[in-house]
């Protein structure tokens, strides 16, 4: 049956791709890609060749209709991005809503995506998390982070590494400068490293060693007081003015 497939591709190791992904690519009649020449290297190790084209942030207003178009005469299309998985601080959203519109079927295949290694990696809390993918880079950036500043959930962020220390700044301004952070980057590639400490710390390491590749910032939710401790200090407080 001709659908929409989204199929996640390695963020950085080739290796970590399914066996179930590969045939889908090689099944499919389209495949999509952000960004053709990234994607072509990864299709070219897996021996897949001669269906692929551009979908981007840029074109994809323009293209969603047409793609909705041609499973709907009975092509199967395979939607895939630079690294990672399609929708997540990706384009993907417009054209799965596209053909949800148009009753086509979507189906979203399990695979990568850079911030669950990322988070696991972090030791922060896993069960409850907040994911906030990009920052605004201008406009609405710091009344963001204002907000964010009593999450008590762990909070990941997608940044670049021309950006990280400044984003780092404000995460101390904002969060204080004791808030702890661990900061990955090159994930599932050669150079991978995870750097943890306080905001404070962690900007003085990447000040000292720039950094390259791409990069997830993982940051502590805010600590709330423990009752117990909180009782426990108020019973010691009266039991200091009993003695006096």
């Amino acid at each position: 049956m001709s659908k929409l497939y989204l199929v996640p591709t390695p963020i950085g190791n080739l290796e970590d791709i399914t066996l179930r992904a590969i045939r889908i690519l090689k099944e499919a009649d389209l495949i999509l890609a952000e960004d053709t020449r990234t994607s072509s290297f990864l299709l070219k190790h897996y021996e897949i060749s001669g269906k692929l084209q551009s979908h981007h942030k840029f074109n994809e207003h323009k293209t969603a209709e047409m793609i909705a178009n041609r499973i709907m005469a009975g092509e199967t299309v395979a939607l895939i991005s630079d690294a990672g998985t399609p929708g997540i601080s990706d384009p993907g959203f417009l054209l799965v809503r596209t053909c949800l519109q148009h009753e086509i079927e979507v189906e979203c295949l399990p695979g990568a995506t850079a911030f669950v290694p990322a988070l696991v990696n972090s030791g922060f809390p896993c069960d409850r998390f907040c994911f906030e993918g990009f920052l605004p880079q201008k406009k609405g950036r710091q009344k963001r982070l204002l907000e964010l500043a009593n999450e008590t959930r762990t909070i990941i962020f997608y940044e670049s590494p021309f950006r990280l220390v400044k984003a780092l700044e404000q995460i101390k301004e904002f969060f204080g400068e004791n808030r702890r952070v661990s900061v990955s980057r090159e994930l599932s590639k050669l150079f991978e490293e995870t750097v943890r400490g306080t905001a404070a710390e962690v900007i003085d390491h990447f000040t000292a060693h720039p950094p390259k590749g791409e990069i997830v910032i993982v940051v502590e939710g805010l600590q709330k007081p423990d009752k117990n401790s909180r009782d426990k200090r108020e019973d010691n407080r009266f039991d200091e003015a009993d003695d006096d």
